[in-house]
């Protein structure tokens, strides 16, 4: 009997000293937790946060040179902040430097038969040129997006005006046509800028008046701005929305049919350049390499004309029709 009393004495003694540790385990974290909560992770969530994470904190003495590069960024709709991409546009310029720097002065050497010592200055140069050009690619990316976005917009803005002078007329208010444009089933470049609009007046509390004021600032479009403070001085003195918006509509149309004969004629002139320079060029000059290989002419330095002519092949004509597709798409309008 004594024994089951001391037993349970025993039990109520080790019930409560558990009781006890778990309470004080749950008010002190383990020095494990404090270490993991101070102490910086590497998330990988998206290339320019691992880059940040990286380098951000060690590139303040270049971000000058970059200064230009902020307010692209926020015309081109990216959602990246500035410190952000620079890290990533030096992150990345230093990886492709360094992959060109091994993997050039290798297919050199072993693919191409060089000599070691001019495989490895060609590598350095080329490695040098490759970060060079991803440092200017990340650097002109936002103006080119922000230039496509101008022209996807001026090239929606007669349908666009129209669309909404529809809705005016019908006595729809304007928090309401800009929500209707963010929710186009067919995706258009004006139904982001209508959803950040939606976005500042839902989300972030503001007027229909400030979020166009916001947009118009932030838009890269000269015309698509004029529209918005066009419509923002209507809303102000109370004239007539739908009037406004249908003579909007036919100034606008009349100058997309003016920039359409424009386009016809840079099409014209562009074929005839991809006519001359990347058919009529490189046919001429492969035949000039095939026929200095064969009657075994003189190397320029180190490139031999086999070497030139699989350059010309692999790498020149390539890269020209690169660039020709990008002038083309930068020419050419969407609708």
């Amino acid at each position: 009997m004594k024994s089951n009393k001391v037993a349970e004495k025993i039990k109520t003694l080790f019930s409560h000293l558990a009781r006890r540790l778990k309470l004080h385990s749950t008010k002190i974290p383990s020095s494990s937790q404090t270490v993991s909560q101070h102490s910086p992770k590497l998330t990988l969530e998206s290339p320019h946060s691992i880059a940040y994470q990286l380098i951000g904190q060690k590139i303040e003495h270049i971000l000058p040179i970059f200064r230009d590069l902020d307010l692209n960024l926020e015309r081109s709709d990216l959602k990246v902040s500035f410190r952000a991409y620079v890290s990533l546009s030096v992150f990345a310029s230093v990886l492709v430097s360094l992959g060109t720097l091994i993997i050039v002065p290798c297919l050199l050497f072993f693919v191409f038969s060089m000599q070691l010592v001019s495989a490895i200055l060609f590598g350095v140069g080329i490695s040098l040129f490759a970060g060079a050009f991803s440092v200017i690619g990340f650097y002109f990316y936002p103006i080119y997006r922000a230039d496509a976005l101008k022209r996807a917009l001026e090239d929606e803005l007669p349908f666009t005006t129209g669309y909404m002078s529809i809705l005016t007329g019908a006595g729809v208010s304007p928090e309401k046509i800009f929500y209707s444009l963010s929710n186009l089933s067919v995706p258009l470049a004006v139904s982001n800028e209508a959803k950040n609009i939606v976005r500042n007046v839902n989300l972030f509390g503001s007027d229909i008046i400030s979020a166009l004021e916001e947009a118009s600032k932030r838009t890269p479009s000269e015309k698509f701005r004029e529209m918005l403070e066009g419509f923002i001085s209507t809303v102000h003195s109370g004239s007539n929305l739908t009037a406004y918006l249908h003579e909007k509509s036919k100034h606008y149309m009349k100058l997309k049919r003016i920039s359409l004969k424009k386009f016809a004629d840079t099409l014209s002139m562009l074929s005839e350049f991809y006519v001359a320079v990347l058919l009529t060029g490189p046919l001429m000059l492969v035949i000039m390499l095939s026929v200095m290989a064969m009657l075994g002419g003189d190397s320029l330095g180190f490139l031999s004309p086999d070497l030139l002519l699989q350059m010309l092949t692999y790498v020149g004509i390539p890269l020209g029709a690169i660039i020709f597709l990008i002038i083309l798409d930068a020419t050419s309008p969407k609708w």
